[in-house]
């Protein structure tokens, strides 16, 4: 997993929580890379999983719901990181759906070693989307905020429902119809 995700991370839990809570979760974890991170390494993911649980069990917060707060504050670093990439698109079905064609081809020059979610379109309209997300990871929540968020920067609502095909959610189908 890339570092941009952990120092992302470690900095929204900063801004949220106190850099205590910081210092809590890494001491709490047992981490290969004791809790130093680059924007451009390579960490494991077990790592992210570690300050997740351990966040979740120091606030109360369910994991998915400490991924869709950090999707959110992600969006915001995409924002402001590569506007050019963002306006590309003028609508949140024609963004979302470019996922695995332009997004995740953009992602890969910047991070060729990158171990990205896939994301299969299987039904597409103005207004709808049915999309079918696999990873090994499973980090739907942070998929469904990053989702929420795109609809917010065009403007727009949407009712996104989430369907796990596999229980352990490395398979997702997100049902997605605009309002």
């Amino acid at each position: 997993m890339k570092g941009i995700v952990f120092t992302e991370f470690l900095e929204l839990v900063e801004d949220k929580f106190g850099l205590e809570m910081v210092d809590k979760i890494i001491s709490s974890s047992d981490l290969e890379s004791n809790g130093v991170y680059t924007s451009v390494g390579t960490y494991s993911f077990s790592e992210m999983l570690q300050l997740l649980q351990h966040l979740s069990k120091n606030t109360g917060l369910s994991i998915d719901n400490l991924l869709l707060v950090y999707a959110e504050h992600f969006f915001s670093v995409l924002e402001d990181s590569y506007p050019g990439l963002l306006a590309t698109y003028n609508d949140p079905i024609e963004m979302i759906s470019s996922i695995e064609n332009h997004i995740h081809v953009e992602v890969r020059k910047i991070y060729p070693d990158a171990e990205l979610p896939t994301f299969e379109v299987l039904e597409k309209t103005q207004n709808s989307l049915v999309m079918i997300y696999t990873s090994s990871r499973a980090m739907h929540h942070f998929g469904l905020g990053l989702m929420n968020k795109t609809f917010e920067h065009f403007n727009s609502t949407a009712n996104i429902v989430l369907e796990k095909i596999k229980e352990d959610g490395t398979e997702v189908k997100f049902i997605i119809t605009k309002n």
